[in-house]
């Protein structure tokens, strides 16, 4: 449950929890990727509602409405649209910010859906591989 709650904020957080508690890799593969797909089913149907709230949140607070992140949001939506977004949202953004900035661009949810589930799939192999490979190898520097 460890490895689910945590893949559904923070992705990257997943396969180190995951070997933290002793989970087989293909557990904890599966479990990341659900995490981050539930993140994505809940804010893909309200990520337009939350960024609202968000961008009114930070009004509030009289912060920029661009940041430095923004910036590099945008220019990363213009360059690839949904694709690079999901591409990145596991290792860069986190499934949140991912989904929203997908949703509040205006992509469907179906495409959405379809191309965070493929960039969970990657990247849970992904790191999931190389932690259970190379966190050994880690520790002993750390």
């Amino acid at each position: 449950m460890s490895v689910y709650l945590i893949s559904m904020v923070k992705f990257f957080a997943g396969p180190v929890t995951g070997i933290s508690l002793g989970l087989t890799y293909m557990e904890t593969v599966l479990l990341t990727i659900a995490g981050m797909m539930t993140t994505v089913i809940i804010f893909s149907l309200v990520g337009r509602e939350f960024s609202k709230w968000w961008a009114k949140r930070q009004r509030e607070k009289q912060k920029p409405v661009f940041s430095k992140k923004n910036r590099r949001i945008i220019r990363i939506w213009k360059s690839f649209g949904v694709v690079g977004v999901a591409f990145l949202t596991p290792i860069l953004l986190t499934p949140i910010v991912g989904t929203v900035v997908a949703a509040l661009f205006g992509a469907p949810r179906k495409k959405i859906f379809i191309h965070m589930l493929w960039s969970a799939v990657m990247w849970s192999a992904l790191l999931n591989l190389m932690v259970f490979e190379f966190g050994d190898f880690a520790s002993r520097f750390f």
